[in-house]
């Protein structure tokens, strides 16, 4: 019989589906953790190892080690056995039911009907000895009716720990008596050696009451993160409200004013980055960039930048309300832990901030893809490796937000917000798209369109397809959604429209022509919009750029007194690019825009979104996206 221990007490003030009933009740054991510490030392076998491997049983390959897990000083390095499963698959969600969808279905990706699988899921799942944790989808309390169950074989402590700390959890000895459990993820890793040829494959089925989901592999990414994503999501289908991707700071000048930025954009678009602090030089300045072909470096002296308090990483819920009287965006962190990629932190000192955090943590942390020595400290800029001289470009650690200093709890005002990129290097010889300046100002329909088209850009770390420039799928967020790109092109169209105070830009990162930039555009933007608000520019200090889909350009911006030079405002003055490679690079982003935008063209589409695709269709200019949905700084 099941190990009920202290949860059966509870558990019979709630329903569970009778699916998960026949589950529990039939599993050899199954253990309800009491606490983070519990989980933690579950992760490395409970027996107080240093060492673990996660491994299965698959029937025709005998052992399969899909992860090992070490104890460090400062948490659990977990590192996976093949480089695949360092990154999520973009290709990974499915959709089982019959609802609303544009996804892939998996009958019609596999060729049979889920059903068979499911059953044997649980089956499976009923013959292993389980660890089950209750908790909460999203920024919703415990008494909400929005309950959540991870049902996960007792080997894989680590990845239950990663969902504890993302989505928190629930103590068994402290359910609420109005518990209800309305989704589910259920964890069944050797299916994708079984069934899916070694592929991450997440399954998503939409009961009646009832978001199960089927997570076929080990990295947190597809399921413990993105998996309660599209719960999230499919409920704001649902009740017309989105969640954004984007990551939520306030930024707080010398002078103690404020400024609320949000930053969106798909995966490796720069939202973790926005709530780092600049990264500096050895000698304390900022590298504004470095060119390419020359190797001449550009410096910026920043003596005090401003403070941050850090709002959302990466999942910003965005409940409409009635006491919204701003015009502002209201949001609300969905998550109660950050999964912060660290590819950029290459060495000590590059990011003391969040050092510090990691490497004398309050409690053990939990890292991924980062090299670990028993009873060592695991530095956050020893990469894993791919192979030798590679190193893995998506170490990860999963940080939970009462670990970070000035975090803001409560729901806050949007007043800006950013969409990143990551662009390519550009040359007349060589032309691409990375076209755009360190800053540029968007009216509101054409910061609509960015997020339709939502580019995945250049070079990404996150995923495993980064080959030429795709789409990350309305709101940067499609990969993780289950309904249709009509029905949340115009849930986002109708928050721009609720929310007319709201001010928009655009922000890359990696190169700004043929200059290498990292993340510095977005913090030096950070910085000089934290400092001036939303006041309004003066009209000589923008102008239409020579592409309209990059909306206005600077042509002046000081920061703390020091000038930015032209090239990196608008890149064809750079002579490495001119007008030549500028223009041949327009050309691929509006080829690009217009490829994706006809997948909008739905006759559910707002009528008002019709016209705006229509004026990106025509090469409509700036002022004509402003005619249509006036909403920028000037």
């Amino acid at each position: 019989m099941t190990q009920m221990l202290n949860f059966e007490i509870n558990r019979r003030l709630f329903e569970l589906p009778e699916q998960i009933e026949s589950i529990l009740d039939r599993c050899p054991s199954c253990l309800y953790p009491k606490s983070r510490s519990e989980i933690l030392n579950l992760a490395m076998g409970g027996c107080g190892d240093d060492l673990f491997e996660v491994a299965y049983d698959v029937p025709n390959k005998g052992k399969v080690v899909e992860a090992a897990v070490t104890r460090c000083k400062n948490g659990l390095a977990v590192n996976y056995v093949e480089p695949y499963m360092r990154r999520r698959d973009p290709d990974c969600m499915v959709v089982a039911d019959v609802g609303e969808t544009d996804k892939s279905r998996f009958d019609q990706r596999f060729g049979t009907s889920f059903e068979p699988l499911r059953e044997e899921t649980f089956q499976w799942l009923a013959s292993q000895e389980l660890v089950v944790t209750l908790f909460t989808i999203g920024a919703f309390e415990a008494d909400s009716g929005q309950g959540a169950m991870l049902i996960a074989p007792k080997n894989a402590g680590f990845f239950v720990g990663g969902l504890a700390d993302l989505q928190g959890m629930i103590r068994p000895d402290s359910v609420p008596a109005n518990f209800r459990i309305r989704s589910v993820i259920y964890l069944a890793p050797p299916f994708r050696h079984t069934h899916f040829n070694g592929k991450q494959i997440v399954v998503h089925n939409r009961l009646s009451g009832l978001h199960e989901v089927f997570a076929y592999n080990l990295y947190p990414g597809p399921s413990a993160k993105k998996g309660v994503y599209g719960v999230l999501l499919t409920l704001g289908e649902s009740e017309n409200w989105p969640t954004l991707h984007g990551s939520t700071v306030q930024v707080v000048t010398p002078y103690d004013n404020i400024t609320t930025i949000m930053h969106e954009g798909a995966s490796g678009g720069g939202k973790s980055e926005m709530l780092e602090y600049v990264h500096r030089e050895e000698d304390g300045r900022l590298l504004l960039g470095e060119n390419i072909i020359s190797g001449k470096k550009r410096y910026l002296v920043l003596n005090q930048a401003c403070h941050l308090n850090p709002v959302t990483d990466d999942m910003a819920m965005c409940l409409p309300t009635d006491q919204n009287t701003s015009e502002y965006l209201i949001a609300k962190d969905a998550e109660q832990a950050w999964f912060v990629r660290l590819n950029h932190i290459r060495k000590y000192g590059t990011d003391p901030h969040l050092e510090g955090i990691t490497i004398h943590p309050p409690e053990p942390l939990i890292f991924l893809n980062l090299e670990g020595v028993p009873h060592s400290t695991c530095l956050i800029w020893d990469h894993a490796q791919d192979k030798p001289g590679l190193p893995c470009p998506n170490p990860r650690v999963i940080l939970p937000r009462r670990f970070v200093p000035d975090v803001v709890e409560e729901p806050v005002e949007v007043m800006i917000r950013s969409f990143g990129i990551r662009m390519p290097p550009c040359t007349k010889e060589s032309p691409s798209y990375g076209i755009a300046g360190y800053l540029h100002v968007l009216p509101a329909g054409l910061a609509w369109l960015w997020r339709l088209v939502a580019p995945r850009g250049h070079d990404n770390p996150s995923i495993t397809d980064t080959a030429g420039m795709t789409s990350e799928g309305v709101g940067s967020y499609w990969p993780f959604a289950t309904g249709r790109i009509v029905d949340h092109a115009n849930l986002l169209l109708r928050q721009i429209q609720n929310t007319p105070k709201v001010r928009y830009v655009l922000m890359p990162n990696q190169h700004v022509g043929a200059w290498r930039v990292s993340f510095m555009p977005q913090w030096i933007s950070r910085e000089y919009l934290g400092r001036r608000g939303v006041a309004r520019f003066h009209p000589h200090q923008l102008q239409p750029s020579r592409c309209p889909l990059l909306g206005y350009a600077f042509t002046s911006m000081q920061v703390e007194g020091t000038p930015l030079s032209p090239i990196f405002l608008q890149v064809e003055t750079q002579p490495e690019v001119g007008h030549e490679g500028y223009d041949a690079g327009a050309d691929i982003l509006q080829n690009f825009f217009e490829r994706e935008l006809k997948n909008f063209l739905h006759p559910d589409l707002d009528p008002l979104g019709k016209q705006i695709i229509a004026c990106c269709l025509d090469k409509g200019t700036v002022k004509d996206y402003e005619d249509l949905m006036y909403n920028v700084f000037i």
